[in-house]
């Protein structure tokens, strides 16, 4: 998705500059070689400039806006690397999505766990975050999305704003990070228990039987009271934003490694042998959907939250911590 930013960064006339992780390496030589990322089918606009991370602080000169794509994997990475030589006042956009889990029971949004690694540093940077039903090919392939971009300051909001915008890509903003943030970083969780439903349904009628839509629209219902609860948990500033959540995850249902393990293990494989099928994927699911849970199961024991407003969450918990079969908890969906 960082390269994805590209594009419409680009064609609104700025300069840009791409900047791979040490795992990116070869991906990086062939943006060199042929200006394509390997997973487009599109080549980059002619102008774009691409690094190795070695060569970060130089394509860091004269930045005004730093994008930051790493996984969920890379967060503390990004942390310990990438923020001690961001420019001051630079103001950062952030697609990475999800959640961390605190010993004591809360969820803190990346844009959070960041501050408070730039308040160590004594450094000043803006610091901003995009949500929303968007996929990388999609928005290369210029198709129609409206999204939202979150941060503490208005006024740097409207900047991010001019520099992406286009008349394919929409962006309305917000001040409430916790809404936001946390919206669409529980999409993943509950896309993937929503998959596990075509999962099951390819066990019972045939791999090439015809998707079923009943089951899946009932497990999407159900998710979505569940992702309600978690915003109010959150102290989310609005839970308008939960519809920047359910758009979210409306597209990754439809597409994606989310879909993918889902159906895997409604088929029947356990989570370790769906990894294995899907060879080394990077799988933010698996990240947030224990996370949440953690942290669920913690604020049950406290009496804070109630078990019984979670049944879809702690299944899929159950089926990737305790290799239990999948086994949707239809009744509970009803209570």
């Amino acid at each position: 998705m960082g390269s994805a930013l590209a594009f419409p960064a680009r064609e609104n006339g700025n300069e840009v500059r791409i900047v791979g992780t040490h795992l990116d390496r070869e991906i990086i030589n062939r943006c060199k070689i042929e200006n394509k990322h390997p997973k487009f089918n599109k080549e980059f606009p002619e102008g774009i400039d691409f690094y190795q991370i070695e060569e970060l602080e130089s394509a860091l000169l004269g930045t005004d806006v730093v994008i930051c794509g790493v996984s969920s994997f890379g967060v503390t990475w990004f942390a310990e690397k990438v923020l001690p030589v961001l420019p001051e006042n630079v103001k950062m956009l952030a697609v990475t999505k999800g959640l961390i889990d605190s010993p004591d029971g809360k969820l803190i949004t990346y844009l959070d766990f960041w501050k408070d690694k730039l308040n160590e540093l004594g450094k000043n940077v803006s610091l901003n975050a995009i949500g929303g039903p968007c996929t990388s090919y999609e928005l290369v392939a210029q198709d129609q999305t409206v999204v939202a971009f979150c941060g503490e300051n208005m006024a740097d909001l409207k900047y991010l704003k001019e520099v992406f915008q286009t008349d394919y890509y929409h962006i309305r903003l917000s001040t409430d990070i916790t809404g936001i943030e946390s919206a669409v970083a529980l999409k993943n969780a509950y896309a993937l228990g929503i998959a596990l439903t075509i999962g099951l349904n390819q066990r019972a009628f045939g791999l090439d039987s015809e998707i079923h839509f009943n089951s899946q629209a009932a497990v999407f219902g159900h998710a979505v009271k569940e992702m309600y609860r978690l915003l109010e948990f959150q102290n989310a500033l609005t839970l308008d934003n939960l519809c920047v959540g359910v758009g979210d995850l409306y597209v990754t249902v439809y597409g994606g490694r989310t879909r993918m393990i889902g159906i895997l293990l409604g088929r029947g494989l356990d989570i370790d042998e769906a990894k294995a099928e899907l060879d080394g994927v990077t799988l933010e699911s698996l990240v947030i959907s224990e996370r949440v849970a953690r942290v669920v199961k913690l604020n049950i024991e406290k009496g804070i939250l109630k078990k019984e407003e979670f049944p879809l969450l702690l299944h899929i918990d159950e089926i990737l911590t305790e290799k239990k079969a999948v086994n949707i908890p239809w009744d509970s969906f009803t209570l």
